[in-house]
């Protein structure tokens, strides 16, 4: 399917859905009319018959019944133009992702950069206009997390495989992608799977055996001794002994019943849409071995975890409920908050140690689902091929995936153990950190799993590192060109790992003199080339472009070019070989009014 048929198919649907909503608000706004009339009509038939014949008859439950009834209408109208507005969304994130339009509409997911990460500020792997919001559709914290883990560290070729296998069959399920995006109650996440999990997996405080048969005998024993010392005059000694005998009870329970219940209700958030999201992969058939799997480890326990999930939320609720005034009044004798306590406190000795995995699954499948609408959002993107020749990363027709593909312009790569190093020259506004971040941001969606911006893509395992948009601390006292190298430090020290590194340096120890940068860039980079990696760098500094003949054979310059056509400079983005014999940069200052 070309981009314009996934575009055609959002629009088809969302079509569909705006007269779906306007038929069920006209309905809605009709029945909301017809309780207003029936509730006017019951006033005044009351107040007609209380005047006229100081009587009220059977009639008058005919108005009252039908009132309820589209009551009731009313309630499932509203839940429905609520479902259909989401569907709705869905539908304008993802024309929106397609026309460019996406950024700041998405999760961002700030929360997962990393400060020592090599180079995920420096690929816009978070925040705004970010691969994560490009990718992110989760409705849970753990679909969340489990994407945030994926971009960050580089999968093993053959989990790249089975997760590229099960986005493929996710891309087709259009429908179920949808429903998964219409589950839980508002548009908000829910699920915050490390406390959840802790939660049940901590130690059970309350005991198992006989005090869940007692404390409800003695709640209904208290009930009957009020009742027949108000009915049948029993002794006042009776509901003071049973009045006792439970406050007594319940005082013994006060710490741990407090501590428990707020531990229940803090967990229990958000409980029915992880319950939805399980219904929801447990109902739907796949044939991916991966997909597969992880349904075979949701049934592992003997009970569909949906169900089980189900029976907890409403433990919890029940549970919430004792919040209630009058629950509140009657707690300390009819064990209420108690008796559901331990409700929950059974649930988790048997669940509890489930409910990471249960989690951990929920998020994975999830994750999965986020990679599966990319996939068929971007049908002319390949999912690349990997190869046990390392270093490798070889590819054609490439471009930047953040960048609309009418804008996007694609350039050839070639780095293995022949061509480690391409040293990018160019004037400024040419394309140079823009191309570096592509070739970045391509091996990172390579790795996790996505398909890639490429005609084809061919690479080794490879651990990413870049210099691109390292920035000064004011609050740690930290320069910027401190701040460098201590990435470069990073990067030098990833060499040392299972992975050969691919860096990205953009503009390379530009904060120092250019005496001490070329020495420096000279053998940071050749030391790099030495321990088995590869990788680009940038520069505006021509005579770092002398670098490529000191290394021999592995290592060859290229170049960005500018045109000035009528007075004004242009770029066309392609890499071209050799170096730039051009510069901009006065160009520049005088098209804005400097006098140079």
């Amino acid at each position: 399917m070309v981009p314009e048929n996934v575009s055609a198919e959002y629009g088809r649907r969302l079509d569909r859905l705006s007269m779906s909503r306007a038929r069920l608000q006209q309905r809605e706004r009709l029945t909301g009319y017809t309780q207003l009339a029936l509730a006017a009509l019951v006033v005044v038939w009351l107040l007609l018959r209380l005047r006229h014949f100081q009587t009220v008859d059977l009639l008058l439950l005919v108005p009252i019944i039908a009132f309820v009834v589209l009551a009731v209408m009313h309630g499932r109208l509203i839940r429905s133009i609520s479902v259909c507005s989401r569907r709705t969304r869905f539908y304008e994130q993802g024309l929106a992702r397609l026309n460019g339009t996406w950024p700041g509409r998405g999760v961002t997911g700030e929360r997962f950069l990393e400060h020592p990460h090599p180079c995920a500020r420096d690929l816009d792997l978070f925040g705004r206009a970010s691969v994560f919001e490009l990718l992110c559709t989760a409705r849970t914290h753990a679909g969340e997390e489990t994407l945030a883990g994926w971009v960050l560290r580089p999968a093993p070729p053959d989990e790249v495989r089975a997760r590229q296998a099960a986005a493929s069959e996710l891309s087709r399920l259009l429908d179920f992608r949808e429903g998964l995006s219409i589950l839980g109650e508002d548009l908000e996440l829910g699920v915050r799977p490390t406390e959840l999990a802790a939660w049940g997996e901590a130690k059970v405080e309350f005991p198992s055996g006989m005090i869940r048969i007692v404390t409800p005998v003695l709640a209904a024993v208290w009930v009957v001794s009020v009742v027949a010392w108000q009915l049948w005059g029993a002794p006042d000694l009776l509901v003071v002994a049973t009045t006792v005998v439970n406050l007594s009870i319940c005082y013994g329970f006060r710490r741990r019943l407090s501590e428990a219940a707020h531990a229940a209700e803090e967990a229990g958030h958000d409980l029915k849409l992880l319950s939805q999201v399980l219904t929801a992969f447990e109902l739907q058939p796949f044939t991916s071995p991966r997909l597969v799997e992880l349904q075979t480890r949701l049934r592992k326990s003997g009970i569909l975890p949906s169900r089980a999930i189900a029976r907890l939320n409403r433990r919890v609720e029940f549970l919430e409920s004792a919040h209630n005034f009058f629950v509140r009044v009657f707690d300390l004798v009819i064990f209420y908050r108690l008796q559901f306590v331990l409700a929950v406190e059974s649930w988790r000795r048997r669940y509890g140690q489930s409910l990471r995995i249960w989690i951990q699954t929920v998020g994975e499948l999830e994750a999965l689902a986020a990679l599966g609408g990319y996939t068929y959002e971007h049908p002319e993107d390949v999912f690349p091929e990997f190869t046990g020749q390392a270093p490798c990363f070889a590819a054609q027709g490439l471009a930047h995936p953040l960048i609309p593909r009418e804008r996007a312009v694609e350039n050839d790569v070639r780095l293995d153990h022949d061509l480690q190093l391409i040293l990018v020259s160019g004037p400024n506004m040419a394309g140079k950190s823009t191309f570096l971040r592509g070739i970045g941001v391509n091996a990172v969606l390579a790795q996790c799993g996505a398909p890639v911006r490429a005609a084809s893509l061919k690479l080794s395992p490879l651990a990413i590192a870049a210099s691109i948009c390292v920035l000064d601390s004011l609050e740690g006292g930290i320069s910027r060109f401190y701040a460098e190298i201590n990435r470069l430090k990073q990067i030098m020290d990833l060499t040392g790992g299972p992975a050969p590194v691919l860096f990205l340096l953009d503009e390379l120890l530009s904060g120092t003199n250019s005496h001490d940068r070329l020495i420096g860039t000279r053998s940071f980079v050749t030391r790099l080339v030495e321990r088995g990696a590869v990788g680009l760098v940038s520069t505006h500094d021509l005579a770092l472009t002398a670098i490529p003949e000191e290394i021999g054979s592995r290592a060859v310059n290229c170049h960005f070019e500018d045109h000035l056509q009528e007075g004004k400079l242009g770029f066309d983005y392609k890499l071209y070989p050799g170096i730039v014999q051009t510069s901009n940069a006065l160009a520049l200052m005088r098209s804005i009014g400097l006098e140079v």
